[in-house]
């Protein structure tokens, strides 16, 4: 559920609920309906100018950073989108190539629409800087995107968003690098680990460092096999080091922003700073109307 609001946050926010439920109290017509009504409105409202403040300060205070260079974390990159490997993903519903898609399917109904399927990709992109690139896993991120295309057709409407290939984009989220100079190598535990399979063969042990033939080991030849072993897991560790680094964005561990988008940072921020704005407006307004419902009863 968590994940799904982190999603659909940008529309959630904009979809108008207030509006709604403004509406609804219209129908409802009554003290109690209207109390609800801008009661859940002002909820609804406080909330989300909580999370576009929130949204706001993050981007505001996250420096830029080149992949390059970026410290493992927290970090907010922009660079150019391309895909992760050939042959590129397509859109879900028009087969276009594409980074990533969100589709939503939905039916006529008396009342209005009805939604009857819907998901989006998480297939892995990569974005590029003059400095390197890094892999942008997108599982459980919030996209705002400027590509959106609807239609309709035989009853139906059909709804996409997509990332494209070639365009700017801004993903803040946690940053780490696997391989190279940043691998993890346990020396000892692999030293341990190699010692043991050697040891169940014994004939093998014998054959290369039983030096007097007698048929066992000896405290000096066991320090031969501790030795060579030392050397093995050394070479180990250089072959893992020299591997190349591989950079990767991803959704952070303890729930902090993670954003993607083809818009610019400060396009984002004004948006998020708008929004936290409306919402607070929004908010004093339900309350003065609950004041309003209030006074008029007791009169």
């Amino acid at each position: 559920m968590l994940n799904w609001l982190r999603r659909e946050y940008a529309q959630l926010i904009t979809s108008g609920a207030q509006l709604l439920l403004l509406l609804v109290g219209v129908r409802l017509h009554s003290r109690d309906g209207w109390l609800f009504c801008l009661a859940l409105i002002a909820l609804i409202s406080f909330y989300a100018w909580l999370s576009s403040l929130y949204r706001h300060r993050t981007l505001r205070n996250t420096p830029t950073s080149k992949i390059a260079s970026a410290a493992q974390g927290y970090v907010e990159l922009v660079g150019t989108g391309q895909p992760f490997c050939d042959p590129p993903l397509l859109s879900t519903l028009r087969r276009r190539p594409c980074l990533w898609c969100r589709y939503k399917i939905e039916e006529r109904e008396k009342n209005g629409w009805r939604t009857v399927d819907s998901g989006e990709t998480s297939d892995s992109f990569m974005l590029r800087d003059d400095t390197g690139e890094c892999v942008v896993d997108p599982e459980s991120a919030e996209i705002i995107t400027q590509h959106y295309d609807q239609w309709q057709d035989d009853g139906c409407r059909y709804t996409e968003w997509n990332l494209i290939k070639g365009e700017t984009l801004y993903v803040i989220g946690r940053f780490r690098t696997q391989g190279g100079s940043n691998q993890e190598f346990d020396t000892r535990a692999e030293l341990s680990t190699l010692l043991t399979e050697w040891k169940k063969n014994m004939p093998s042990l014998l054959a290369r460092f039983d030096l007097n033939k007698n048929g066992e080991l000896s405290p000096e030849e066991w320090e031969l096999v501790r030795q060579a072993a030392k050397q093995e897991v050394e070479k180990m560790k250089m072959d893992v080091l020299a591997q190349p680094s591989t950079h990767i964005i991803s959704r952070s561990l303890d729930g902090q922003l993670f954003l993607i988008s083809n818009l610019s940072g400060d396009s984002l921020s004004r948006r998020y700073m708008f929004w936290a704005w409306g919402h607070l407006l929004i908010f004093f307004g339900s309350f003065g109307g609950l004041g309003l419902v209030l006074q008029n009863v007791s009169l």
